[in-house]
């Protein structure tokens, strides 16, 4: 393992960091109920230990970068919950807080980081909007909603705030202004859809939003498909000229039907040798990929390392 660099931004410079897996699907293992509306943010009220050791299984598997319970966290979703302002500012603060418990307890040391995960509007609405983006809201609506939880995710003193799976660029240049002056590094993920957003926006214009943005040391994709991953990454480091944060989903399609995971597991640990050649600074997988996986991601980048290539 390597020494720990004084600040998130040097890790980066010095060298490609391995992130965690989808942390639903290893909640999900371990027999979790996440039908709530709050999804996994559920357990930082109910079962708060549920989700130390869900992050641990992925540190144990080589991860230095743990990505927060908070993605559908938010005070609209705890006050349906009968949980006021004061208690939804404790519970969003104590995501970054168990991570790091997780993080203390797994043997090995070493450089270990965590991201405040941040996710779009449509997540909260838990109706499938998040993979479509325009919402019918507007900009100031959608400032509303997301910096009240930028405040409070930036205020328990994450590494970095994660702002992910975010499918409009609209919606993504409204969080770029809520993130300045935040005092926390942030990365910007897009869910995307071949070269597109999912609301529909090229990437390249929607990646180039953040190149002027100092507060973003990482824009990228998750959430996709891992077909799309490798392009996407070699669109974000030709528009922005930042490092590239990419962590795809298994490759399998959400059957909302049967509500079950269809198809053929497409995730290739492989894979990471192309993306890091071409900038990504930041790998791992998002929605079914689990520790296994990143535990050969891990030595897929780490033995890249070690040959120097």
């Amino acid at each position: 393992m390597r020494v720990r660099p004084a600040t998130f931004a040097e890790a980066l410079a010095a060298g490609p960091l391995v992130l965690d897996g989808g942390l639903s699907n290893q909640l999900a293992d371990a027999g979790q109920d996440l039908s709530d509306g709050l999804w996994t943010a559920r357990l930082l009220a109910d079962e708060p230990e549920a989700v130390v050791r869900a992050h641990a299984g992925y540190f144990a598997a080589g991860a230095e970068v743990a990505v927060t319970a908070s993605y559908q966290a938010s005070f609209e979703g705890f006050a349906r919950r009968g949980i006021g302002r004061a208690g939804a500012v404790r519970l969003l603060g104590s995501s970054v807080e168990l991570a790091r418990e997780a993080a203390r307890r797994t043997p090995g040391g070493g450089a270990r980081w965590v991201a405040a995960s941040v996710g779009p509007y449509g997540a909260v609405l838990a109706d499938g909007s998040e993979y479509r983006g325009r919402y019918g809201v507007g900009e100031a609506e959608l400032e509303r909603f997301h910096r009240p939880r930028l405040e409070a995710l930036a205020a328990a003193g994450p590494d970095v705030l994660a702002v992910e799976t975010i499918p409009d660029a609209d919606e993504a240049r409204v969080l770029l202004r809520a993130v300045r002056g935040l005092g926390v590094p942030v990365w910007l993920s897009y869910s995307v859809e071949g070269a597109r957003t999912r609301a529909g926006q090229p990437l390249a214009e929607a990646f180039a939003l953040a190149a002027e943005v100092d507060e973003v040391v990482a824009v990228g994709v998750n959430c996709c498909t891992p077909g799309d991953a490798g392009r996407a990454v070699r669109i974000a480091a030709g528009v922005t000229g930042k490092p590239v944060v990419v962590y795809p989903n298994s490759g399998e399609a959400w059957d909302a039907g049967a509500r079950d995971w269809r198809g053929v597991q497409g995730f290739r640990a492989a894979e990471v040798a192309g993306w890091v050649g071409d900038g990504a600074r930041l790998v791992g997988g998002c929605c079914r990929v689990g520790p296994a996986q990143i535990a050969e991601l891990a030595a897929a980048v780490r033995g890249r390392a070690a040959g120097g290539s």
